[in-house]
């Protein structure tokens, strides 16, 4: 096989073991740029004697007539990242079409108050009283007023319940672009995952000049230090999407995943991204430890299917089997890690928390 070790997945043998190693060039100190060995210790759990309901239950609101591949993309990739039970909710004009295209995933419909058009106020009825431990919110929704509406009350949550984290997508991203102040007060935990365009949108809907962040295509530090502040800003993690996405946390935390593949810059990849992350929310971890995982695991798949076929021609629906496998090769280290602490070989040092793994301290006023 290649030596790859420029795009993060060898280790220099004099590397600590799990460490990412220090940032290249273009990232900021401070950053943790993810690798295998990172990674494989953000891997939840799989009890050898668990069933469909010990791995999460998610549920995808997602889907229009002219976007159903979006919804679809993003739950069968819930499903290849291991979730248990994964809902796919849709305009109820809409269900028959969407029952006839899933085959693992169950499908719910949400009231309307015209054709695809979902009624709010009912519509959040119908969520809220459907079990669940996370959401993803926006892949192929239709645009409109009542989108709007429903993302809004599904952010909006009294402060002494916790609920569900949701990853916001796609029109659910343009939606909170339209709302003054939607990250003041209780808000649920969300996974903001735009791409440079969509985020210039939430910038300037929040009073941010997008200009004055720099260039967010090419430009690692920009993006780093853009990223940074929106979530701190916004209180909620956000992974902006690109080469070298960037993942950042409320507390000031930063981690980039070290992929540059052109393959992945077609339609439906960031719906297929969405489900990946949905699934480990679902299954427990933390929005900042999910965000990461799913975007390591969402990029690694894509290298393996370049490696394939070449920097061309990779589908969004390739991707879902592709992380079934990048998680296997991710297990495998960690299982060599546990045998190696049953054997006496030698303690790691402990985790520095869900919150946390940047390699240096967050920034004055994170």
């Amino acid at each position: 096989m290649a030596d790859r070790r420029h795009l993060g997945f060898g280790r220099r043998a004099d590397a600590p073991v799990g460490r990412p190693e220090a940032p290249p060039p273009g990232i900021p100190d401070g950053t943790t740029v993810l690798d295998d060995e990172f990674c494989a210790e953000l891997l939840p759990e799989r009890p050898v004697r668990g069933h469909k309901g010990s791995f999460g239950k998610l549920l995808v609101i997602a889907g229009s007539l002219d976007y159903a591949g979006a919804a679809l993309l993003s739950s069968r990739a819930a499903g290849r990242s291991g979730t248990g039970l994964v809902t796919l909710a849709v305009p109820e004009s809409l269900q028959p079409l969407f029952a006839a295209k899933v085959i693992e995933a169950t499908t719910m419909a949400l009231p309307e108050d015209d054709v695809e058009e979902v009624d709010p106020e009912p519509a959040i009825a119908r969520i809220l009283d459907h079990e669940h431990d996370a959401l993803v919110v926006g892949p192929g929704l239709r645009p409109g007023l009542a989108t709007t509406e429903l993302v809004r009350l599904l952010l909006d949550v009294p402060a002494e319940t916790s609920p569900a984290p949701a990853v916001l997508d796609a029109e659910a991203l343009r939606s909170l672009a339209t709302m003054e102040g939607w990250w003041e007060g209780a808000r649920r935990a969300s996974v903001l995952t735009p791409h440079a365009g969509e985020f210039a949108r939430l910038r300037a809907g929040s009073g941010r000049d997008p200009e004055a962040d720099g260039d967010l295509t090419d430009d690692d530090e920009a993006r780093v230090a853009a990223a940074r502040d929106a979530a701190t800003s916004w209180r909620q993690v956000v992974v902006l999407k690109g080469a070298r996405t960037v993942i950042a946390a409320p507390d000031g935390s930063v981690s980039v995943a070290p992929f540059e593949n052109p393959a992945l810059a077609t339609g439906g990849t960031g719906d297929v991204l969405s489900g990946t992350i949905g699934a480990y929310l679902a299954q427990g971890l933390e929005p900042y430890d999910a965000a990461r995982l799913g975007v390591y695991l969402h990029g690694l798949a894509g290298e393996q299917i370049r490696e394939r076929i070449g920097d061309a021609g990779l589908l969004a629906s390739d991707l879902p089997d592709a992380l079934a496998h990048a998680r296997k090769r991710l297990a495998a280290i960690a299982e060599r890690r546990k045998a190696g602490k049953r054997l006496g070989f030698g303690a790691r040092e402990p985790s520095r928390g869900s919150a946390g793994g940047a390699t240096g301290p967050p920034p004055s006023g994170a």
